[in-house]
């Protein structure tokens, strides 16, 4: 696992080249956001250590198996007090229940660990701001950390090869297109990240963007095609 300081506040864990976690630091540790695949939670558990605090809470942009994989070893190993929170459609998903009509696309592992709360967007934990941004999965979210603007998209987007809407595909990432389950609402939530203005832009797969507004304009614009 490749750890990436991004700023004060945010470190990116990136797994195989492609696949990330991030690390929130707050006054109390770190807020950890999405888990990657199964296998991942002694790194992850070594890389808050080696940055100096310890994980508090564990939430997650949405339920697929790439970002839920190490929940249960994770939580495991940090303990009851560790709370974790995720969007209440994919929590209720992975609960069993059926809420939407239709093939769900995208791997949707079977999980043990039950979020403390189910998030829909406008709540906070710590200093992250929730956003509903459904379309990759019926309850994904994203992240605004409110101290510097830093948004924290989930599948949204992608940025391998360029930053790109997941509601379509993309050659040098196709799996995210693949996975997401409705195309018309990933984009609405596209816009929805760009009217945040972010000043800094990270996404499940890929590197990081820096004063991404340009760059998430014209990856709507090829979206909307």
């Amino acid at each position: 696992m490749r750890t990436t300081k991004l700023s004060d506040y945010l470190l990116q864990l990136t797994r195989f080249g492609a696949f990330n976690a991030y690390l929130v630091r707050e006054d109390d540790g770190f807020t950890l956001v999405d888990t990657t695949f199964g296998g991942a939670a002694d790194d992850v558990i070594t890389a808050a250590t080696e940055a100096g605090g310890q994980i508090k809470r564990i939430t997650l942009t949405h339920g697929h198996g790439d970002h839920v994989g190490s929940l249960d070893t994770l939580k495991d190993r940090l303990g009851s007090n560790v709370e974790v929170s995720m969007g209440e459609l994919d929590a209720r998903i992975l609960a069993g229940e059926k809420v939407v009509e239709g093939r769900l696309p995208g791997s949707w592992p079977k999980v043990k660990t039950i979020p403390a709360t189910r998030l829909t967007g406008g709540e906070a934990i710590g200093s992250l701001e929730v956003v509903s941004t459904p379309g990759h999965s019926p309850g994904h979210i994203a992240f605004r950390d409110t101290r510097d603007g830093t948004v924290i998209a989930g599948d949204v987007f992608t940025s391998l090869g360029g930053l790109a809407v997941s509601n379509h595909f993309h050659v040098r990432f196709p799996f995210a297109a693949i996975a997401t389950w409705d195309q018309a609402k990933d984009l609405a939530s596209a816009r929805v990240i760009r009217a945040l203005n972010p000043s800094l832009l990270v996404v499940g797969h890929g590197p990081a963007t820096r004063l991404p507004e340009a760059a998430i304009d014209a990856a709507i614009r090829r979206a909307q095609r």
